[in-house]
């Protein structure tokens, strides 16, 4: 018989917020945390606002400064976000866990992006690499938050990383799931991060034309807006601890929600756009609805849409829900883009809207798409606009389809 499976702890780093109660709290008052860009300059460049973080002291977490120093942004984020998310769970390896039933998979869709530039920079300046740092390849490399995070907590079932661009933490979910779900594993650790919105990034996705060139930071991510122009570039990171239900149940562990479903599937069309008619994005949503029992008679559903801002991928994705759901049905789904606040975080924004969509069905609350005043006729779903609405949702999708065709769909029902 398949294992059940249950969320029992969460964390996020984001522009909106460096703990779960301010990102919940922001994301429920619309609050957006996109902003022009500080920490580097940026005249000369096309795109010069994205969804930094600030105030984060990586001590503050019980980070020490000398592994601060020797890793990547990406997996110091990651780390935050797992000790929040681990720190909620109250799952102690050797303890109330054997460390050979901890897993890991927290992911990046990068890597260390900071480390790469000046590294560059040095093999330009001497191509015989004497000053490149031994340290290069192991803070560089992807899976070196996965791999830190394990030996942080001693977790010694399977740690790995997925790849899959903007799709990249929810297929480290999706996989989790089924380790659980298959008896793999007791309980996994979950998630992704990402630190994009540096030079070199900002300059590569410009100039494939993927991001806006809004000069408002405010009003410049405009998911299912008629005046939409492409995505925030966006810094962050979110991690959830997954566990067999009986565990979490017998150890006395809050349970968030039950994660019940996970499609995965590929548009197999082009490298950066969606395929335009939603289908293979649609059979990715049924998938997971499917697995989680869904009944259109007794399910009030939200969807936490991948919603870019993007005019391909917003339009396609309204076409993929419908699809899903059938049109009739489409309609009466509670659907927001939460990157309409947070920005695009890459490999950490899967996961963080996997938290929002826990903490909607949690609360009864669905957070808003916020700026969509002038609605795209093609786009015409009750995309919660501008404000939160409450609602008894039971069933949550968060979507994730990232270039290369990577589609992912996870599914939660309230617990």
């Amino acid at each position: 018989m398949d294992n059940r499976v249950v969320v029992t702890g969460l964390g996020v780093l984001s522009c909106i917020g460096n703990d779960v109660n301010t990102f919940w709290t922001n994301l429920k008052s619309g609050v957006c945390g996109i902003d022009y860009i500080s920490d580097f300059p940026t005249e000369g460049f096309t795109v010069r606002i994205g969804g930094k973080i600030h105030g984060f002291n990586p001590e503050e977490y019980g980070i020490p400064p000398q592994f601060t120093r020797k890793q990547a942004a990406f997996t110091v984020y990651a780390m935050a976000s797992a000790i929040q998310a681990m720190n909620d769970s109250g799952l102690v390896s050797g303890s109330n866990i054997p460390a050979d039933e901890l897993g890991t998979i927290v992911s990046s869709g990068v890597g260390g992006f900071d480390i790469i530039t000046p590294a560059c920079a040095q093999i330009m300046e001497d191509p015989t690499g004497r000053w490149i740092s031994p340290l290069f390849i192991p803070t560089m490399i992807s899976n070196m938050a996965a791999g830190q995070i394990a030996i942080r907590f001693d977790a010694r079932n399977e740690s790995m990383n997925v790849q899959t661009a903007c799709a990249t933490s929810t297929h480290s979910l999706g996989l989790a799931y089924r380790a659980i779900k298959h008896g793999y594993a007791t309980a996994m650790i979950a998630g992704g991060s990402e630190q994009a919105a540096v030079p070199l990034g900002l300059a590569g996705f410009a100039n494939c034309k993927a991001l806006t060139l809004a000069p408002d930071p405010k009003y410049a991510c405009l998911p299912f807006n008629k005046n939409r122009a492409g995505f925030v570039m966006a810094d962050g990171s979110a991690v959830l601890v997954l566990e067999e239900m009986e565990h979490a149940k017998a150890r006395g562990a809050h349970i968030y929600a039950e994660m019940t479903g996970f499609g995965s599937t590929c548009d197999a069309y082009h490298a950066t756009a969606p395929r335009p008619d939603g289908s293979t994005q649609a059979k990715c949503m049924s998938i997971a609805l499917e697995q989680s029992g869904f009944n259109p008679e007794t399910d009030e559903v939200y969807v936490n849409a991948h919603g870019t801002g993007t005019v391909l991928n917003d339009a396609a994705e309204t076409r993929a829900i419908k699809i899903a759901f059938g049109e009739e049905q489409a309609r009466r789904v509670h659907i927001s883009s939460t990157k309409s606040m947070h920005g695009h975080m890459f490999g950490g924004t899967g996961a963080a809207e996997a938290i929002a969509t826990v903490l909607a069905l949690q609360e009864g609350i669905i957070p808003p798409t916020i700026n969509l005043d002038v609605p795209d006729p093609e786009c015409d779903l009750d995309y919660t606009p501008n404000k939160a609405v409450h609602a008894d949702v039971n069933l949550g999708l968060s979507n994730s389809f990232g270039f290369g065709g990577h589609n992912a769909c996870i599914a939660f029902r309230k617990f």
